[in-house]
């Protein structure tokens, strides 16, 4: 009985991991939480929830989709990259580089978002709801602001 047990939690164990490194190149994935940097990687869809990405590189990646709720991305370079629909619900966004990023659909509720680059970035249909945003050029109804770019 013991070992029929042991036997179901050995083949059951993996199958209760497989979302949290799900995403279109597990490789990618692997390597960004290894080493903090991925560059140019396809992470889309990756549930990357509550992960720890501090000053991470992930300069012309794929995240499109990506799960990022709760995470911290202080001083993550997301240059170029592609965010279209990604999920930062309670994210932590500071000093952020969004320059040239697609950030088309991205849900940002209760995310705090503060000094963050987003020059050039492409932000239609964001959901803002409550998140706190301070020295980044997003705007709400449609304001037309200068958004200067980091030098």
């Amino acid at each position: 009985m013991k070992l029929q047990l042991l036997a179901a939690i050995a083949l059951a164990t993996p199958l209760l991991f497989t979302n949290l490194v799900r995403a279109e190149n597990s490789q990618d994935l692997q390597k960004l939480l290894s080493t903090g940097e991925c560059i140019q990687c396809d992470l889309s869809g990756a549930n990357l929830s509550g992960a720890h990405l501090i000053g991470a590189d992930l300069r012309g990646s794929k995240l499109q989709g990506a799960n990022l709720v709760g995470a911290n991305l202080e001083g993550a370079d997301l240059t170029g990259a592609n965010l279209a629909g990604a999920n930062l619900t309670s994210a932590y966004v500071t000093n952020v580089n969004l320059k040239q990023t697609n950030l088309n659909g991205v849900n940002f509720t209760r995310a705090t978002i503060h000094d963050s680059n987003v020059y050039k970035a492409s932000m239609n249909d964001l959901n803002l709801t409550d998140a706190e945003i301070f020295n980044t050029g997003i705007g709400i109804g449609g304001e037309d602001a200068e958004i200067p770019d980091w030098k």
